[in-house]
C-alpha cells in the first residue's frame, strides 16, 4: 500500500523522568504502539533505488560524537575477514571518511563499508551486527548510535518555566523522512510509514525496549512502558471516548 501521509493526529505523553526530577520525558505514544518492525532483508526496499538490498545502510552512518566513534573503533579491530565483507578493503584504506567535514563510515561499492552482501557467507547485513551476535553482546555496543536507534528518533528541547528555571525535555518519537535532512523526500521508499514494515507481533515500546532504555535510562522506561500498555488497553477495549486511534500504517484491527 501507499506510504501513509504522517500528518495524521498525534497522542503524546510527558511525565517527569523518575530518575532526574529536573528532566521531563516526552514520547509519542501513536509511534510507540504501532506494530512498525524492521523487515531488512524480508521485504524491505531501501532508500536508494539503486541499491535495494542494502536497507537505510547505503550512505554509511555519522557517528553522534567522539565516544560514539572510539567505541565503535574499538569493535571494528576485532572483525574478521569472515564476518567482514570489506575487511581486506577497510584494513588497507581505512574505513571512515568525511563528508562536509564530519567523520562518517566509507561507502564502498554504493553501501557503508560494513554492510555485507546477500551472497557473503559470513552473514548477510551489518558486519558489526554479526559480530555483536558472535560476541554475545548487543549491538548496542558495536554499531553506531544511529544505526542502532533509527527509526526511533531521540531529541531534546529546553523549556523555560516561569519561576525562572528551565527542563530538559528528551523526546522520543518516529525517526521520519524529514529528519534525515531535505534528501529524505528524495527516497523511494522508507519504512516507518509503509504498511507494509507494519507487521510486528509486538508494539514498538517492547520490540525496542533495549534501545529506548539505552535512550532514556531503565526507570524512565518502565514508566513509559506502563503507559503504553494502558494505551492499547484502551484502543483494544473501545474505552476510549477521546479520539485514540492506532497509527494508520498498522493493519486494521491490530
Amino acid at each position: 500500500m501507499p506510504e501513509v501521509d504522517l500528518g495524521f493526529p498525534r497522542q503524546w505523553v510527558e511525565f517527569v523522568d523518575p530518575a532526574d526530577q529536573h528532566q521531563i520525558i516526552k514520547a509519542d505514544l501513536t509511534w510507540l504502539t504501532s506494530r512498525w518492525t524492521c523487515i531488512f532483508g524480508r521485504g524491505c526496499e531501501g532508500i536508494d533505488a539503486s541499491r535495494p538490498d542494502a536497507g537505510c545502510c547505503v550512505h554509511g552512518a555519522h557517528f553522534s560524537d567522539k565516544d560514539d566513534r572510539k567505541r565503535v573503533e574499538r569493535w571494528v579491530e576485532k572483525l574478521t575477514p569472515e564476518l567482514w565483507q570489506r575487511y581486506r578493503t577497510g584494513r588497507k584504506k581505512g574505513w571512515t571518511e568525511k563528508e562536509d567535514g564530519a567523520l562518517k563510515t566509507r561507502v564502498v561499492k554504493g553501501a557503508c563499508i560494513f554492510h555485507n552482501d546477500a551472497d557473503f557467507p559470513g552473514g548477510y547485513g551489518c558486519a558489526l551486527h554479526h559480530l555483536a551476535m558472535a560476541e554475545g553482546v548487543s549491538f548496542i555496543e558495536t554499531k553506531p548510535e544511529v544505526c542502532w536507534q533509527l527509526p526511533i528518533r531521540r531529541s531534546y528541547e529546553s523549556r523555560a518555566i516561569e519561576d525562572g528555571t528551565e527542563q530538559q525535555v528528551v523526546v522520543i518519537g518516529e525517526y521520519e523522512r524529514s529528519h534525515w535532512g531535505a534528501g529524505g523526500h528524495d527516497f523511494p521508499w522508507y519504512c516507518s510509514s509503509r504498511t507494509e514494515a507494519h507487521i510486528g507481533d509486538v508494539a514498538v515500546y517492547e520490540s525496542g525496549r533495549e534501545e529506548i532504555t539505552a535512550l532514556i535510562g531503565e526507570a524512565a522506561y518502565e514508566e513509559l512502558a506502563r503507559i503504553c500498555r494502558a494505551r492499547q488497553d484502551l484502543l483494544e477495549s473501545g474505552r476510549s471516548t477521546f479520539g485514540l486511534a492506532p497509527h494508520p500504517a498498522d493493519p486494521t484491527g491490530a
